[in-house]
């Protein structure tokens, strides 16, 4: 994990903003005004910035990446969602900046061509926390459903009340199988 210097900010702040200058050609009109007025990174604003990374080298052996080699990344994705959410139970705020290039961030930071930038976020202490999704709130695109994105029992094989009735016979069971 590195934190950003100001310098550092403004190169990456920079980069953002050509790409997102770039990528508004992907939309058509009004389409395309409506991203250019979103607000997608908070760069300069907060008082903290930081590259969480994953080096691939740092053990030779991983449990699990034997058999799934991301794993190690896998992992690094969900220590982000931790940080985020022990940041949000103190009253701190995360946004995560995905536009981006890698080889760029790499470079502005000094990051070795090993090790693998995963999230470039901001830490601050936000006016408010929205009830809603910003790019929902923003009519940019609603929420998806969590039915048509997690799957049980097969490929949308499972019935959703059915999972929660099982859920909830279980509950003060013990199954025994870490025993």
């Amino acid at each position: 994990m590195t934190q950003t210097s100001p310098l550092c900010r403004i190169t990456v702040s920079d980069m953002v903003e050509f790409l997102r200058d770039s990528y508004s050609r992907f939309f058509d009109e009004p389409r395309r005004s409506h991203y250019l007025s979103l607000k997608l990174e908070g760069i300069m604003e907060p008082p903290v910035n930081v590259c969480v990374t994953c080096d691939p080298t740092r053990a030779e052996v991983v449990l699990g990446r034997n058999s799934i080699p991301e794993t190690d990344l896998y992992s690094t994705c969900c220590a982000v969602q931790n940080l985020w959410l022990a940041a949000r139970a103190e009253g701190v705020g995360v946004g995560w900046v995905s536009i981006l290039k890698q080889a760029q961030l790499r470079q502005i930071l000094g990051v070795p061509h090993h090790v693998i930038p995963v999230a470039y976020l901001c830490l601050g202490y936000p006016v408010e926390f929205t009830t809603e999704p910003v790019l929902q709130a923003a009519g940019w695109r609603d929420r998806l459903d969590l039915e048509d994105l997690v799957h049980f029992d097969g490929w949308s094989e499972g019935d959703w009340a059915e999972f929660s009735r099982a859920l909830e016979a279980t509950k003060g069971m013990q199954l025994g199988l870490y025993e």
